[in-house]
């Protein structure tokens, strides 16, 4: 689809891109033959002059939304039509960036009954008006990698960008779940560091419904996944900060965030908090503490009134997503292995789904290198790598 390495069109490929987008776009929207011309006409000229054009607010929030029911790996695009595009292309200033990310985490979390949220800043047209944002996701707890007198504490996940942070002079406690600060670059002006006020970072506390003594692990986690590093194209216009959320699903932090072995590594304590067997695999003790993690979290969120979602129920909403898009006439775009749920895929109606195949589809969300990956070569720190679904973040 693009011409260069970097994404960079000419104009007649931008031209083509274009108009196959506005030709799809405009015929969802049930516009008309002549509204599609006159459109493409001045979208031609626009470009021809300018080298590039603008979207309408109109074509701009259909594309976003777009984007998310083409993206492969996510399992929760039944409610793709239900985003809510904010149009920032207007901030400028890294306060005027950082003020409309603090509006999204409010409009997002909406007291628990989390809406799905897309902010789009301006386009990347001008390298020295480039707007990114250095975190992963909006909320994010900070990693301590520990030495020889004090041991490894927060996620492991956010090792290097923490590292970053501390640079630019953030300093956190040294806890397991420190929020770390937001970063913004504007073009090659120096990051700001930005502290998220308290009363936007939505945690909750983890109990189980059965297990009383649960809440002596001190387990949280925060609400709203605000994915915030990727890129969203659409009709050959590249959005390099636009960061948007769905809702969790309850295997992301149970199963992944918290259960990993490379994250937090929560199951020994879960398994020695039941009195589980761990002297031997056949003793089935991970399956168990898993199990028992993941029903605290979706007894938590629920208890404290916070949207989230089982993975069976997503499951079974991905297959009435197929079905639907199937009506319309579209093929789903879809990666099994990160489609079936990290925690008994085979109970779910997409483990034997072998129809399933990535498409290159427009618009889309493209991953891009973390905007501190030059810093952290200099230094030598190392780069996790983070993959992960745009709405539901499994790694």
């Amino acid at each position: 689809m693009e011409s260069r390495n970097d994404g960079v069109l000419n104009g007649e490929e931008l031209i083509e891109q274009a108009e196959a987008f506005l030709r799809l776009c405009y015929r969802e929207l049930g516009k008309s033959e002549a509204e599609l011309i006159d459109r493409s006409e001045a979208v031609r000229e626009e470009i021809r002059r300018c080298g590039t054009y603008s979207h309408t607010a109109e074509e701009l929030a259909h594309g976003a939304k777009m984007a998310w029911r083409h993206n492969s790996r996510c399992i929760g695009r039944l409610f793709w039509h239900t985003l809510e595009v904010i149009d920032a292309r207007g901030a400028e200033t890294a306060e005027q960036v950082a003020e409309a990310l603090f509006s999204h985490l409010k409009r997002a979390a909406n007291g628990g009954r989390i809406r799905p949220v897309m902010t789009v800043f301006q386009s990347g047209d001008d390298p020295a008006k480039v707007i990114r944002i250095w975190n992963h996701q909006l909320i994010r707890y900070a990693g301590y990698p520990g030495d020889g007198e004090h041991p490894r504490c927060g996620d492991p996940a956010s090792d290097a960008f923490t590292v970053v942070c501390r640079r630019l002079g953030w300093q956190g406690k040294g806890g397991d779940f420190d929020v770390l600060p937001l970063v913004i670059s504007i073009g090659e002006a120096l990051p700001r560091w930005f502290r998220i006020p308290e009363e936007l970072v939505q945690e909750v506390p983890l109990s189980h419904p059965d297990i009383e003594r649960f809440g002596e692990l001190q387990l949280r986690w925060y609400s709203v996944p605000v994915v915030s590093d990727m890129l969203l194209e659409i009709g050959g216009i590249r959005y390099p900060a636009a960061p948007f959320n769905g809702w969790y699903m309850e295997t992301e932090i149970g199963s992944r965030n918290l259960g990993d072995a490379g994250r937090y590594n929560r199951l020994p304590m879960v398994a020695d908090l039941l009195g589980l067997d761990r002297s031997t695999n056949t003793s089935l003790w991970k399956d168990r503490a898993l199990l028992e993690l993941n029903r605290a979290v979706l007894h938590s969120f629920k208890q404290a009134g916070v949207s989230i979602v089982d993975h069976h129920t997503a499951a079974d909403q991905f297959v009435r997503f197929q079905e639907q898009e199937q009506q319309q006439g579209r093929e789903v775009s879809g990666k099994w292995h990160w489609l079936i749920p990290p925690m008994s895929p085979s109970s779910t109606p997409i483990w034997n789904d072998n129809k399933l195949r990535e498409l290159n589809l427009s618009p889309r969300l493209i991953y891009q290198k973390p905007a501190f990956v030059g810093l952290m070569e200099e230094t030598k720190d190392a780069v996790p790598e983070e993959l992960t679904c745009p709405f539901h973040h499994q790694k």
